[in-house]
């Protein structure tokens, strides 16, 4: 094999390696890609319905209810609801009427299903896709009193 042949086929080598180290990569990405979701969103069928994904709000006051391990409780834009289950700790800031990010499933009851729950840290702080939420939902009352 001449030489010419055979740095031909080492470059196609590394060309095959890099596509195939590319789609991995990819891949995996693509796997761990979770997206933000409101609840008036989830509402209204815009969430995965059979892949993971986050939602956000406020918890609803008055919502929490525990049971050892088993926490339930609701997180709300103002407009809308989603029922939340979380197995585990949560984290100390986790309160009524505080901002929340939980991470998880919908189930065939419409139930999310938590995985992950993120409070937020300080009085000042809101995960800025719950924020968002919060005053999407606050223009949307205004626009419907607006318009009675």
């Amino acid at each position: 094999m001449k030489s010419r042949h055979k740095r031909l086929l080492g470059i196609g080598v590394g060309v095959l390696l890099l596509c195939g180290a590319a789609y991995f990569v990819l891949n995996a990405f693509q796997s761990n890609l979770v997206f933000f979701f409101t609840p008036t969103q989830v509402a209204a069928g815009q969430a995965p319905q059979d892949g993971p994904f986050r939602v956000g709000g406020l918890v609803k006051v008055g919502s929490i209810e525990r049971d050892g391990m088993a926490v339930a409780f609701v997180v709300t834009d103002t407009h809308q609801e989603v029922p939340v289950r979380y197995v585990g700790l949560l984290p100390d800031l986790f309160k009524e009427g505080k901002g929340v990010v939980a991470q998880g499933r919908l189930n065939a009851g419409r139930l999310f299903v938590a995985s992950e729950v993120l409070a937020k840290h300080d009085e000042n702080y809101m995960p800025p896709e719950a924020q968002h939420a919060l005053d999407e939902a606050a223009k949307v009352r205004t626009s419907a009193g607006a318009g009675r």
